[in-house]
């Protein structure tokens, strides 16, 4: 079974947490620490699912969201996306959805949220 992660996110404490928390329940992270990497490692590596932070340093979160959508790469089109952000604006979950995302997570993060919403799409492994 896949169970690779791939993580688009520029802050390492966000990312050690993460990384510590999914590879507790047998995933594998990989992490990009901005957009167009987030972008490149998507097409580059075989996931089943991608967290996305949206206030990246270089093209924010809904831009990666529609570069991975819009991919050539078939399976990108349908692996899920999770947009994991500080953004808590009224419409900010309904522009994710209409980026590409399919579920819209806000920080500062909940562990036990983050297992329940990655189990949700890749059962842990």
């Amino acid at each position: 079974m896949m169970n690779k992660i791939l993580y688009i996110e520029d802050n390492p404490d966000n990312t050690t947490l993460v990384r510590r928390a999914l590879e507790a329940r047998g995933y594998t992270l990989i992490h990009a620490a901005n957009g167009l990497n987030g972008v490149s490692a998507a097409e580059a590596e075989d996931v089943s699912l991608i967290l996305l932070d949206i206030n990246l340093p270089d093209i924010d979160g809904y831009e990666v969201a529609r570069r991975i959508r819009a991919s050539h790469k078939i399976q990108l089109k349908s692996v899920p996306i999770i947009a994991v952000t500080a953004n808590a604006l009224k419409g900010d979950a309904q522009r994710a959805l209409e980026a590409g995302c399919d579920v819209y997570m806000s920080k500062p993060i909940n562990i036990r949220e983050l297992w329940a919403r990655v189990e949700a799409f890749v059962p842990a492994g």
